[in-house]
């Protein structure tokens, strides 16, 4: 039988190259920590990774938003209890003053809740960490409450410029929030308004300009028979307003919460696809690179043999 020195050769060589390529990964892997960086490392693992990546992409996105959710739902928190706190004032105002029959008193009370008005119009027209306006519904690009004054510079009409629609924002793969709340809703339908609402018969800015022009005109059977119970109604829809806005928070820590969960589930699954066992890693290098110096020994030595070794007689 004769062998042909041509093919030793090849094949001596493609064991070679195995061996070498053997050692390159298992010492990429005892580097790395990874078992698989490249798809050609493990096509099923690496296939697995990639849509783990996918998962987590969507849910670092849901993560973003939340985040931005909860800074605006905060804030809105905030405003809202500034609102509450100005309609209960308003409302002690006109307990005290269906009482009065002091000009200069009522004058004074007259003067208080203009600067009511005032401050209702900061809190109403409050924006959001990206200067969105957060109570105007989805048109968020311009303050939802414009003020009329007359020739005293009082406050004389309050329009509501926002609409009843919500922008939703996904928060997880099957959930979605809407942080921005309307600030008034006339038609009987749909989301409260927070600040007016046909339903209920609320509006703080109706009620609070018609309390300051009859503390202006002495008008006091008016403030006690009006002002005074529509400033209740006021008060209580506020805080409506702020109890649906607490169970909105707790809605978003509950998905903050689920979103963390699922990017450390996410973290894991990748780490025990992808991480290499340092110990089997070391000593399967250390046998291939063994075995790869015996091979090239073995490989030194047969080819130093002359080419009659291989011919038997």
């Amino acid at each position: 039988m004769r062998v042909s020195t041509s093919l030793f050769a090849s094949n001596f060589l493609s064991q070679l190259n195995q061996l070498q390529t053997q050692q390159i990964q298992l010492q990429n892997q005892a580097t790395t920590g990874l078992q698989a960086t490249l798809p050609e490392d493990d096509p099923a693992v690496m296939n697995q990774v990639l849509t783990l990546q996918t998962q987590d992409a969507a849910n670092t996105q849901y993560q973003s938003n939340i985040t931005q959710l909860q800074a605006t739902a905060t804030t809105a928190a905030t405003a809202m209890n500034r609102l509450q706190t100005i309609a209960e004032k308003a409302g002690e105002i006109a307990t005290e003053a269906g009482g009065l029959t002091s000009s200069s008193q009522m004058a004074t009370y007259a003067a208080q809740v203009g600067s009511l008005i005032q401050e209702a119009l900061q809190a109403a027209n409050t924006k959001d960490a990206q200067g969105n306006y957060i109570f105007g519904g989805t048109i968020n690009n311009q303050p939802p409450f414009a003020a009329a004054a007359d020739s005293n510079g009082n406050v004389s009409a309050v329009q509501y410029q926002g609409n009843t629609d919500e922008s939703q924002t996904p928060v997880s793969g099957g959930q979605t929030v809407c942080a921005q709340v309307p600030g008034a809703n006339s038609s009987g339908a749909g989301p409260a308004g927070l600040l007016a609402d046909s339903r209920s018969g609320a509006d703080l800015f109706r009620d609070l300009i018609s309390l300051q022009q009859n503390l202006a005109s002495g008008n006091t059977a008016a403030i006690t028979s009006t002002d005074s119970p529509n400033l209740t109604t006021d008060e209580n829809h506020i805080v409506s307003g702020i109890a649906e806005n607490g169970v909105l928070q707790s809605t978003i820590e509950s998905a903050s919460a689920a979103a963390t969960q699922l990017a450390t589930n996410i973290a894991t699954q990748t780490s025990n696809l992808t991480s290499a066992n340092l110990a089997t890693t070391l000593t399967k290098l250390d046998q291939t690179q063994t075995a790869y110096q015996a091979a090239l020994q073995s490989g030194e030595m047969i080819m130093n043999l002359s080419i009659l070794d291989f011919i038997q007689v």
